[in-house]
């Protein structure tokens, strides 16, 4: 099952981030600036995560709309 398949079948938010957060974990290289690279480190760090943690938790957000 694809997400817009999930999507299609009407699952709710919390339907929605377990088939997210789930899955086999995959290595990903992405280009970004530094500057962006660095705000989101210190970010995830004030937030006691690490930096893919913070990625995800944001790629998740965005994704999953109420």
């Amino acid at each position: 099952m694809s997400y817009s398949d999930l999507l299609k079948s009407g699952a709710d938010m919390n339907e929605q981030r377990k088939y997210l957060a789930g899955g086999e974990q995959v290595a990903i290289t992405i280009r970004i600036p530094a500057n962006l690279r660095d705000a989101g480190k210190e970010e995830a760090e004030m937030e006691s995560t690490s930096f893919s943690a913070f990625i995800r938790d944001a790629m998740i957000q965005r994704l999953v709309k109420e």
